[in-house]
């Protein structure tokens, strides 16, 4: 009961008042079921770009984080093949820096904030994390290039559109990527400075 009451106060502030950049709504009209999108930010590679992610409440939410992965590839250290992502809040302690003062809010906008701040230092693709440690200028380009190819503005547009019509039914895309990947999941996970966002009552 408390996870339905719950979930049914998020997804209304959700859908009435997103987060700057970011749009929601229920898959086939499920409420453990859900899809988001994320606008690129200005002034780094994935400006411009629509990105696509699948979220999945667990039956102990809010007690256990939300499942959060992208569908639309990305090119970014710390956000594997899978679309899986390299984040604390994402995860239960003492490992993870879930806790069930958090939100699904809280966690879109901790992931629109890891797009623009990679940590290089605990990646899940390593070759992408030496790149852009080692080498930024080839880290922008071939971020810039999978943005266009796989995140731009037309693309996403149509899709989503298709996928309303289906009902939201949206698949897992560029499944053929692969890079190496070294995950973080035997480390601490990436830690950032949480938005202070709280949720209505």
């Amino acid at each position: 009961m408390q996870r339905t009451s719950r979930l049914k106060r998020e997804l209304h502030l959700l859908t009435t008042e997103p987060p700057p950049g970011i749009m929601f709504w229920q898959n086939k009209n499920r409420m453990d079921d859900l899809r988001a999108q994320i606008l690129g930010g200005t002034n780094t590679p994935y400006d411009k770009g629509v990105f696509n992610l699948e979220v999945v409440v667990p039956e102990r939410y809010p007690f256990e984080p939300p499942k959060i992965r992208f569908l639309t590839p990305i090119y970014h250290p710390n956000i594997d093949s899978a679309g899986r992502i390299c984040l604390d809040v994402l995860r239960l302690p003492p490992k993870g820096a879930w806790r069930p003062s958090l939100n699904i809010s809280t966690l879109l906008t901790s992931i629109q904030l890891l797009m623009s701040e990679p940590n290089p230092d605990d990646p899940l693709m390593a070759d992408i994390s030496s790149e852009y440690k080692y080498n930024k200028e080839v880290f922008i380009r071939n971020a810039k290039q999978w943005t266009e190819k796989h995140a731009s503005q037309q693309k996403r547009s149509e899709e989503l559109e298709s996928s309303r019509v289906a009902e939201g039914n949206i698949g897992v895309e560029g499944t053929s990527w692969i890079i190496k990947s070294s995950p973080c999941y035997h480390r601490q996970p990436h830690q950032i400075t949480l938005p202070k966002l709280q949720m209505r009552k």
